[in-house]
């Protein structure tokens, strides 16, 4: 099956596989509303604050939440350069993240070896073996990358490891939501 012998087919997995993917890094910045007005909880083994070196780390069993916003990892180290954090990198074997995107909709889940979170950037960083679902649908790859204000999407695999891919799952649900939105069928 070609991309030219199923072209509707193809524009509407790849909306399907967009939307999915834009789920994740909206769900961290715009998440539930009253998300961002609630406090940061965490929870750990130990925890490090370098004033001078503008960062906090800690590690061994660490759980952070705010709001529907919830963070399991080893390690969480957040930056911060200026009164607010900067960055957020999260690591874990794997290290895993939840959020409610609003309040109609299904938990986006994420997990890699790396997240890392740029504000100044509007930037989420999924790096080794990285997946996100939601609602059934998912997308897996090396690295992940969304680019938020742009509303931008990158997903690598490994081109130095053979048969390593770019997998994406797209859920029925979502491929009968993209059609009633867009008016498609799907002989189009």
């Amino acid at each position: 099956m070609s991309r030219s012998s199923y072209p509707g087919k193809w524009r509407l997995a790849a909306r399907a596989a967009a939307l999915l993917l834009v789920l994740l890094p909206a769900a961290i910045s715009h998440a539930l509303p009253d998300d961002r007005d609630q406090p940061i909880r965490i929870t750990a083994d130990t925890a490090i604050r370098d004033e001078k070196q503008g960062f906090t780390v800690y590690s061994g069993n660490v759980r952070m939440i705010q709001g529907s916003l919830d963070i399991e990892a080893d390690k969480i180290t957040i930056y911060h350069a200026t009164a607010q954090a900067d960055k957020i990198v999260a690591e874990g074997k794997p290290a895993k993240m939840q959020q409610q995107p609003a309040v109609d909709e299904p938990l986006v889940k994420a997990r890699a070896e790396m997240i890392e979170y740029y504000k100044n950037e509007d930037r989420v960083h999924l790096t080794r073996n990285a997946h996100i679902t939601q609602d059934d649908s998912s997308v897996t790859g090396d690295s992940i990358d969304y680019f938020i204000a742009e509303q931008l999407v990158k997903a690598d695999s490994d081109k130095d490891t053979e048969g390593n891919r770019v997998k994406v799952v797209i859920s029925p649900k979502v491929i009968r939501e993209e059609d009633a939105d867009s008016g498609t069928t799907e002989g189009n």
